[in-house]
């Protein structure tokens, strides 16, 4: 068995920005646990799936996605979760609410995977600092990434399987959506 998980994963140049804001934290604060993973947007939370079957469900991902309208998005601002989490704001659009809603459904009704509490309750985000985050410290680096923060907007088409890999989330696949609106 195999930990997966799905997410927008934002193209370059944005990419690198959200990177580099991490890679600063970490520097700075020794702060690093989001470098774990690459810069994204959770739409389904980690999940708990049989490897042999990966290419199988590639496929039926796939298929499902094909069907989704690729979209804008909007990222930009610090926010925070208490003093626990801080990440680049996501605005919320209609078509960033279905994907993860309809996504949420297809996961639960056809791949049988449990559906999380965070998958219920949808705050997108873009993580920069969590777990690792002292509260003593939590001020400076929110101070920190306030000054690095940037505005940028992308077009959302295609959504990517992350796969847990010696204690790393890596980018598995990239799976595209199928229509440009």
């Amino acid at each position: 068995m195999q930990k997966y998980f799905l997410a927008i994963v934002p193209p370059e140049p944005v990419l690198s920005q959200a990177e580099g804001i991490k890679q600063e934290i970490k520097e700075r604060f020794n702060v690093k646990y989001a470098l774990k993973s690459p810069a994204h947007i959770t739409l389904k939370m980690p999940f708990t799936y049989n490897e042999a079957k990966e290419e199988a469900l590639v496929e039926k991902l796939s298929q499902f996605l094909s069907g989704g309208p690729a979209f804008p998005l909007k990222i930009g601002g610090i926010e925070t979760f208490g003093n626990r989490v801080i990440f680049l704001g996501v605005e919320k659009n209609s078509q960033l609410i279905q994907l993860q809603s309809s996504l949420k459904i297809f996961c639960k009704k056809d791949l049988h995977l449990v559906d999380e509490l965070s998958d219920r309750n949808f705050h997108p985000h873009m993580t920069l600092a969590f777990k690792d985050l002292k509260p003593s410290k939590f001020q400076e680096v929110l101070h920190l990434a306030k000054e690095m923060a940037f505005d940028a907007e992308f077009l959302v088409n295609e959504i990517a399987l992350l796969k847990r890999i010696e204690g790393r989330w890596i980018l598995c696949r990239k799976l595209p959506l199928g229509r440009i609106v």
